[in-house]
């Protein structure tokens, strides 16, 4: 299976791009990996909604060049379904039974996705209520990526 990060903005902190290497490196056994990233937009501190909603949309429409027709979507976003890690890995597992080849993951920039890419999505995937840096964010999935992998393969991991 091929997996490709859709990521708004780029990785500023080492130790964040040196973590992304490692899980990147973990996961080229279980899959190819692909990250692309597209540019953010500045916000301004206090910006309007309306100004905020012109920035989502910016970011969306790079995001939405780069969705491919034959993938299956899985936005990140905050109201989208929780799952647990073994619940994840079967989410993952079904997919490739199901003869997908091809898995887009979604992440927004620091102020989400906009309502074309939430539609575009097959699935809606939430870690949580609490809303995470992106940065932090795309070493989240790949390490649950990783751990998915190695649930479905019946391989330890710490727990």
């Amino acid at each position: 299976m091929k997996i490709t990060l859709i990521t708004v903005g780029k990785i500023k902190e080492k130790y964040f791009t040196d973590a992304i290497n490692e899980y990147s490196k973990r996961l080229s056994r279980y899959i190819k990996l692909e990250i692309v990233e597209v540019a953010d937009e500045k916000t301004p501190d206090n910006a309007s909604e309306a100004l905020e909603r012109q920035i989502r949309q910016k970011e969306g429409e790079r995001i939405l060049k780069k969705l491919s027709d034959d993938a299956y979507v899985i936005a990140l976003a905050i109201d989208g379904k929780k799952l647990d890690s073994v619940q994840f890995s079967q989410k993952l597992e079904k997919l490739g039974v199901d003869g997908v080849s091809h898995v887009h993951f979604v992440i927004g920039g620091s102020l989400g996705l906009c309502d074309e890419v939430l539609k575009k999505a097959d699935f809606k995937l939430s870690f949580s209520d609490m809303t995470f840096p992106h940065q932090l964010m795309r070493v989240v999935l790949l390490e649950q990526i990783y751990r998915g992998y190695r649930i479905i393969n019946h391989e330890p991991y710490h727990k």
